[in-house]
């Protein structure tokens, strides 16, 4: 009789077209995971988070082997009616626990047959593992298994974590598994779980063995250039980056240039240095990476960050916003990056990595032994499967 333990991990898109941290993280976790576990992904039919329009049909899937099942989105996003419910935001502390609902509502993705099916499946699995505390699915799906649910929150402080519906949320679930020491230190002092069981996780960081940075910078004509990956949005505060590096533009007119790779979600600066890819295939964005002379994240909202890690294990330093605890934990931790809060410490940054390839060179060092002791598969699958048998024991 087989002792593997039965597990559905539920996160709101699940596709290898979909483009999204935690979805990505998702997807890694369930294929290392299902080494040692029987493991289902419960998700919807959205690839986008933009308009949760449904992409994929409603069912079962298979994917890498690992089954998916997925459930239609009722109520993709309307722009205007979201845009309305967004202005909310700003009463935060006034929302009554019915407004609160709306906006999860609005928010989505709004599909209760996704919720049904966990209520009534409930008994056929053995622990639950909702991935983002934000979107509906989890809201709505942790509180009908809260005694057999693992919450990995990705949380950083943003002012959601003020309402009511995810302070009772943070309280339900059996265990905890948080991506950094930072997260679980953010989510403790504002609900105060430390009785609830936990373990720190992230994911194994893999890039590949041999990469191209030479045939990268000869296709796009570049000679010193730092990177952007991710999503090209407010949210990632990409336009204060791109007012930052006007500002430093003006100050030194060099050869520096701005790559960006991901989904323009706002308008990107028309200009010769600023070089905008889009969505690019895993060899160019690798490549484009390793011939970076480093990474720029200007995000204030990050609960983990591959992209900085997967930068660190290609030894290409890191600029970080330093007002982000994970990014300035990760610079602090690992030697491999700088970290600036404000249009001076952009440019002071900037200039120390630029001045010297040594200090480059050593950096990156420092970062890839940083990422190879602490990311790695093997240990972090162990400290989940300990807190699994730890919550169904």
């Amino acid at each position: 009789m087989s002792n593997r333990k039965k597990i559905a991990i539920v996160n709101q898109r699940y596709g290898k077209e979909v483009n999204g941290g935690s979805e990505y993280f998702t997807m890694l976790l369930a294929e290392h995971l299902a080494d040692t576990c029987d493991v289902e992904i419960i998700t919807t039919c959205a690839r986008d988070y933009d308009t949760w329009e449904n992409y994929y049909q409603p069912g079962i899937q298979i994917i890498d082997g690992i089954k998916v099942h997925r459930f239609p989105v009722d109520k993709p996003r309307e722009q205007k009616r979201f845009a309305k419910c967004e202005k909310m935001r700003v009463y935060l502390p006034f929302m009554t626990y019915g407004m609160e609902q709306k906006w999860i509502d609005e928010q989505g993705p709004y599909a209760p047959e996704a919720i049904r099916y966990i209520r009534e499946h409930k008994d056929e699995y053995d622990i639950f593992l909702f991935v983002t505390y934000l979107y509906y699915l989890t809201v709505m799906g942790l509180k009908e298994v809260a005694d057999k649910s693992i919450l990995i929150p990705t949380a950083h402080e943003e002012p959601f974590l003020k309402m009511r519906h995810y302070k009772e949320l943070f309280k339900m679930p059996a265990g905890y598994y948080f991506n950094t020491t930072e997260e679980r230190d953010i989510v403790y002092q504002k609900f105060q779980t430390q009785s609830i069981p936990h373990e720190i996780g992230g994911i194994g960081i893999e890039v590949p063995e041999h990469t191209d940075p030479e045939g990268f910078c000869k296709k796009y004509n570049l000679n010193h250039y730092m990177i952007y990956v991710g999503r090209i949005d407010y949210g990632k505060n990409c336009h204060e980056l791109f007012e930052y590096f006007d500002q430093y533009k003006k100050h030194y007119p060099d050869d520096l240039k701005l790559v960006l790779m991901g989904k323009e979600m706002i308008d990107v600066p028309q200009r010769d240095d600023i070089l905008s890819l889009g969505f690019v295939s895993e060899k160019e964005k690798y490549d484009g990476m390793a011939g970076a002379d480093f990474l720029i994240l200007p995000s204030e909202l990050e609960s983990f960050s591959i992209v900085v890690l997967d930068s660190l294990k290609l030894g290409v330093p890191v600029l970080v916003n330093g007002k982000c605890a994970v990014l300035k934990g990760h610079c602090d931790k690992s030697g491999g990056g700088l970290y600036y809060t404000d249009y001076q410490g952009f440019e002071d940054g900037i200039q120390k990595l630029m001045g010297s390839s040594e200090i480059r060179s050593r950096m990156g060092a420092s970062g890839r032994r940083y990422v190879e002791e602490f990311y790695q598969w093997d240990a972090i699958i162990g400290r989940l499967v300990h807190l699994i048998d730890q919550v169904t024991g």
